[in-house]
């Protein structure tokens, strides 16, 4: 049995779920969401919680997996997810355009990311922070360590994108004898 599978998946006060033909959906204050279930493996709604069961052996590979994900949504649609990314350089900066995000990183031309539907962008302190804000998990993920592939910090100067947070490993560079 899975360690991650067998725990029930607990809903938060304001979150509703339910199971239909393998298909788990989510309601909550900041939005909807479903999972569609592997073959297999099944859930069920009961006293406030979601439990997730497999038929055998076979797949147990999707059991965690399945759990973890659906618990994902959960926290999604109750509080969200937030990932903040800090711009460092001189002439580094975000600035908001519609939607796309524009980012004067040093090269001849801005780099232009097409914000993904159902997430939220902000940009602050004169466009050297940026906070995406969405309800699922992998998107605001993946937007985040695509943003920051643009420019990774680098290790001499540290200029670059970096999560907030994050620690670079910095170099000393070249000695003068």
């Amino acid at each position: 049995m899975s360690r991650i599978g067998k725990e029930p998946v607990a809903l938060p006060a304001g979150v509703t779920a339910s199971v239909k033909d393998g298909v788990v959906s989510v309601k909550g204050k900041l939005g909807e969401l479903s999972y569609t279930l592997p073959a297999g493996i099944s859930a069920a709604v009961e006293d406030g919680k979601i439990t997730v069961s497999r038929a055998d052996d076979t797949i147990k590979n999707f059991h965690g997996l399945a759990r973890a994900l659906i618990h994902n949504n959960v926290v999604g649609v109750s509080e969200g997810y937030k990932k903040q990314l800090s711009i460092e350089g001189t002439g580094f900066k975000a600035v908001l355009q519609g939607k796309e995000l524009a980012l004067s990183l040093g090269f001849a031309s801005p780099k232009v990311f097409p914000i993904p539907e159902g997430l939220t962008v902000t940009v602050e302190n004169d466009g050297l922070q940026v906070t995406l804000t969405g309800i699922r998990k992998d998107v605001v993920g993946e937007s985040a360590a695509r943003i920051r592939a643009f420019y990774p910090a680098e290790p001499y100067k540290g200029k670059g994108v970096k999560y907030v947070g994050e620690t670079i490993r910095r170099k000393q560079g070249k000695k003068t004898a």
